[in-house]
């Protein structure tokens, strides 16, 4: 059986790329907490969009699906899921919600590994939840014709127990040692969850919360205003790639650890810009919604639609966007372009001179 003990395996992870990442996440998070602690009653819809974000996301990298209307629905509790994709995203949901909530009471420990699985599939009527795996299984790949091949060979079955109890003692015990920067640790925690594959199913949804969970228990807490697993999911070839890489020679002990570090620590620092770039227009002018989408308007260079209006601003409505615009208009501040769905909008900046 692998040993899981750490011991000094993060100190060959100190490259010059990773230290910068490193660098800069520990400077980003002092910034964000000062932004976060001042300003908490604004940031209250990019909890609700990073909540909804990160439980479509890290599903559809699985498969699992629905539509955004209602994946919204969903998330805010407002309706009750009807299909099996929908169960799971609600499970997936209620499991968030408990991460956000109560992350200081949550030990890392196996029996808490399988009480958060449980309730996963807590609105499915089968045994996968809170049950390890009972049959080895593997991790396959699919080139574009539709073949099939084995990636990786997980842990057997009946090591899994054992394997993940080993794993989450190794994680305290060099936690509480305090010799090592947990955003080194973290990864390596969940690239060796990931080579267990201790489920038959759920395994990579698992492994994002539990990313999540550790980050915030370590004091890194831009995840609950900007969606990691969104991250995740628009770079999904890159993390597939570091995670086949740093895989290689696992069950030998021989594998580097460096690519999915290095790829983890990059989407942590790419949350925390994209949260410092949202937030610039709201704690800094503290500007209206209206105002907000005027600026943006103001400072973009050439045509812009209401489509890329709404991306760049996911907490505000549609509505709230085409009202904005039509005020904008009617006030001569911009000038329209086209009509029905080729509708664009430009600053009218004749009227500035």
């Amino acid at each position: 059986m692998r040993n899981y003990e750490y011991g000094d395996k993060w100190k060959c992870l100190l490259t010059p790329k990773i230290v910068a990442y490193l660098t800069a996440i520990h400077e980003f998070r002092g910034e964000q907490r000062l932004i976060a602690d001042k300003h908490v009653d604004i940031l209250v819809d990019l909890v609700q969009i990073a909540k909804i974000q990160s439980t479509g996301s890290s599903n559809r990298i699985e498969g699992i699906c629905t539509s955004d209307a209602q994946l919204r629905k969903l998330v805010m509790d407002k309706i009750k899921p009807r299909s099996r994709d929908e169960r799971e995203i609600a499970g997936y949901r209620d499991v968030l919600n408990t991460i956000h909530e109560s992350y200081l009471h949550i030990p890392v420990k196996a029996a808490y590994i399988l009480q958060l699985h449980r309730d996963l599939y807590k609105f499915e009527d089968s045994a996968t939840g809170g049950h390890y795996k009972n049959a080895d299984n593997v991790i396959e790949e699919e080139d574009g014709t539709g073949n099939k091949r084995v990636r990786f060979q997980t842990v057997p079955a009946w090591e899994t127990k054992e394997s993940v109890e080993r794993l989450c003692e190794a994680y305290e015990r060099i936690r509480d040692e305090e010799a090592a920067d947990l955003l080194l640790i973290i990864p390596m925690f969940i690239l060796d969850f990931l080579c267990i594959h201790p489920f038959r199913d759920g395994n990579g949804r698992m492994s994002r919360l539990w990313t999540l969970l550790l980050l915030y228990q370590a004091g890194y807490f831009v995840g609950r205003y900007i969606s990691i697993e969104k991250l995740i999911e628009q770079s999904k070839d890159s993390y597939y790639e570091a995670l086949a890489e740093s895989s290689i020679g696992w069950h030998e002990e021989e594998n580097d650890y460096a690519p999915f570090v290095e790829y983890l620590l990059g989407v942590v620092a790419a949350a925390y810009r994209e949260f410092f770039d949202r937030t610039k227009t709201i704690v800094q002018y503290k500007l209206s919604k209206p105002d907000r989408i005027a600026e943006k308007i103001k400072n973009h260079i050439g045509i812009i639609t209401k489509k890329e209006l709404v991306q760049l601003f996911p907490d505000i409505s549609q509505t709230t966007v085409q009202r904005a615009l039509n005020d904008l208009v009617k006030a001569g501040k911009i000038i329209k372009i086209g009509g029905g769905r080729y509708t664009k909008y430009k600053w009218n900046w004749e009227d500035e001179q």
